[in-house]
């Protein structure tokens, strides 16, 4: 989003979803849900796909970005544009975590478990906002407290079958949802101002050189994999990078914001039917009902935020609606101060512009 987008009026409401609108989702669940199991199934060690993954999506961005959006790059290496650079940046280092921690959870627990955890991204952006001043609908606690519960359950389910390596796995799908959910309100405040391709490549970027030196630190294999291997990284970067958020870049013209997230859940059984496919990997028993319960209580956190941000959009429409009084107007009675009597003195009233609401940030 650009400055531009600033002062633009509300946009209007969202018209039925088309066959095409509806292939582009079917279209981008299905890629998403394909990056887990290719984590899982590429021989190599997880950080190192992380690096790979994201230093070719650099290299396929990088040169459409330096072409098309060098203004950009200039105004954020100047002085004024530091701060925003810098949330940039910030963002490419919560995306390192985040890469960090969930990518290696797919190769140690189930795909199902790791997907399902990880898509708790909602559930810690709320809880972020709550930190920020904003407040919590009663609706948003009963979903987190829904999800925390499934969380609870699924971990302990690995628990009870006395895996480690499990349990590992599923806290660090836990510490990649909370690192997403950073991630998304850094990129928040760096959107109003950078353009996707611009963020996307400095993000990108910034992941990658964060994540080398962790490699090389750790003696993290880095090359001499096999070429299926490979493939897993070509197929990670084309379908759940590129193809799977451009898909859902598309359907958004036709689909509202909170329709396409809730629809993003699909991703776990999407995920689980591939692992079961590819990799003859099935869930446990034990866990599906925490997975369910967790799910549903990120639904529920889905459609709390999307009905409070709907009211904060409805009341700030109303007062960018209400009109301004003329130049030497009396102040209505209803403003709180007394009406100026017939004859007297008037207070003149300076006209300003309505106040423009951004329709990509409703809270």
């Amino acid at each position: 989003m650009t400055c531009e987008d600033l002062s633009v009026p509300l946009p209007p409401s969202r018209t039925t979803p088309d066959l095409l609108s509806l292939g582009a989702m079917a279209l981008a669940v299905a890629a998403v849900s394909s990056s887990a199991p290719l984590i899982a199934y590429a021989a190599a060690p997880a950080l190192a796909v992380a690096f790979w993954r994201n230093v070719i999506s650099v290299g396929l961005l990088g040169p459409f970005a330096l072409l098309r959006r060098r203004h950009e790059f200039r105004a954020l290496a100047s002085r004024d544009g530091r701060r925003d650079a810098g949330y940039c940046v910030l963002a490419g280092l919560a995306l390192a975590v985040h890469f960090g921690t969930w990518m290696p959870s797919a190769q140690l627990t189930s795909v199902a478990t790791a997907t399902a955890l990880v898509v708790t991204q909602p559930v810690w952006q709320g809880l972020i906002a709550l930190g920020q001043g904003r407040r919590l609908p009663m609706a948003g606690w009963l979903g987190i407290g829904v999800a925390v519960l499934g969380a609870a359950w699924a971990v302990g389910a690995d628990l009870e079958v006395g895996s480690a390596r499990a349990v590992l796995g599923d806290l660090l799908a836990i510490c990649g949802g909370i690192a997403a959910a950073v991630y998304t309100a850094l990129g928040e405040r760096a959107r109003t101002t950078t353009s996707t391709v611009t963020y996307t490549t400095i993000c990108y970027g910034t992941c990658g050189a964060a994540l080398l030196p962790v490699c090389l630190a750790g003696n993290v294999r880095m090359t001499g994999f096999a070429l299926s291997t490979w493939l897993a990284v070509l197929g990670l970067v084309v379908g759940a990078q590129l193809l799977g958020h451009s898909m859902f870049n598309y359907a958004l013209r036709r689909i509202s914001a909170t329709t396409v997230s809730v629809l993003l859940l699909l991703e776990t059984p999407g995920a689980a039917l591939l692992a079961w496919l590819w990799l003859d990997q099935v869930p446990r028993p034990a866990a599906l009902p925490g997975l369910l319960l967790l799910l549903v209580g990120v639904a529920v956190v889905l459609r709390a935020e999307a009905r409070a941000a709907r009211h904060v959009r409805t009341g700030q429409a109303t007062v960018a609606s209400r009109p301004t009084p003329p130049e030497g107007a009396p102040l209505p009675p209803e403003t709180g101060r007394a009406a100026v009597p017939p004859g007297g003195p008037t207070l003149p009233v300076s006209p300003g512009p309505a106040r423009q609401v951004s329709p990509e940030r409703p809270r």
